[in-house]
């Protein structure tokens, strides 16, 4: 499960320092057994974002299951990935 104030959590970390690797590694070590993941927006094809911020989107990740998939739903998931949006030049 994915509360609320872990996903606020992440948004502030993210908006303070950037998405970058030691972002991703604090928050595993601050929300040990949550996965984390950052990608570029435009590999999450056409799925729907739990929260859009300006530079990047959140996602959920079931892992419940043998195979990971993406989630919508915050009390199945066990991850987030962190998708950065690149503007177009």
């Amino acid at each position: 499960m994915i509360e609320p104030s872990l996903l606020q959590r992440v948004v502030d970390l993210a908006n303070a320092n950037g998405l970058n690797d030691a972002l991703i590694t604090e928050l595993r070590q601050e929300f040990t057994g949550v996965h984390f993941t950052l990608c570029m927006e435009d590999d999450m094809d056409s799925a729907r974002p739990v929260r859009e911020e300006k530079e990047f989107n959140l996602y959920l990740v079931d892992s419940s299951n043998h195979c990971s998939k993406l989630t919508n739903d915050p009390e199945r998931a066990s991850g987030v990935v962190l998708a950065e949006i690149m503007e177009d030049d």
